[in-house]
């Protein structure tokens, strides 16, 4: 007579196939966070080449802007009415004459900062007896994106280009300012990296110097 033995409550298949979910449920969840992870660095790294792509811009505004800046306050000189060759100069502002395009009559130029944009007025004489007639100034924006804060400083004849140089009191007397220093904070999105950067460049009037 055969020994039976008891039959075992084991279920084997259900054992499986209750691990094989297991295991279905800890490789989904994985591959959800690998690609979770992958899309947000994906994104910083979308986000990152825009913010470049506008620095790079504003480098190249801001290298725009130098050149004829400079060009033009060097070659300040006394305006077709005969007036002095800086005709005003604040934090934020700074107007002198110039002959720009060259034909003879010193147009008065305007470089300012409004809101957080740095503009650029013209304004040509006209009439006979020649005036400067303010509502024919023609203003273009020249750079954007400018931190809102005092632009330009002013130096005297005792400039010596160190950082013990200390630049003329607000308000300047004309008379006294020998070199013009402009620094232009460039930036975007304050509130985002990456951080913005300054532009700056620093001019004498060549009719005006002394030793500098």
């Amino acid at each position: 007579m055969k020994n039976l033995r008891p039959k075992q409550n084991q279920k084997p298949n259900q054992n499986k196939s209750g691990f094989a979910l297991v295991e279905m449920l800890v490789a989904v969840f994985v591959l959800s966070l690998i690609v979770a992870l992958a899309a947000g660095f994906q994104s910083d790294i979308f986000s990152l080449n825009r913010f470049i792509q506008t620095g790079l811009q504003n480098q190249s505004e801001a290298k725009k802007l130098v050149r004829p800046f400079a060009n033009e306050v060097r070659s300040s000189t006394p305006s077709s009415l005969g007036a002095y060759p800086i005709a005003a100069a604040s934090e934020t502002s700074f107007s002198f004459y110039s002959d720009i395009d060259g034909d003879g009559l010193k147009e008065r130029i305007r470089y300012f900062l409004d809101g957080t944009d740095f503009k650029k007025g013209t304004i040509k004489p006209t009439g006979s007896p020649l005036t400067y007639n303010s509502a024919n100034e023609n203003i273009i924006k020249v750079i954007h994106d400018i931190a809102p804060e005092n632009i330009f400083s002013y130096y005297d004849s005792g400039y010596d280009g160190t950082s013990s140089s200390t630049p003329l009191s607000f308000p300047v007397t004309l008379a006294d300012i020998r070199l013009i220093k402009v620094v232009l904070t460039i930036d975007s999105d304050p509130n985002n990296p990456p951080e913005g950067f300054d532009v700056t460049t620093q001019v004498s009037i060549r009719n005006l110097k002394d030793n500098l």
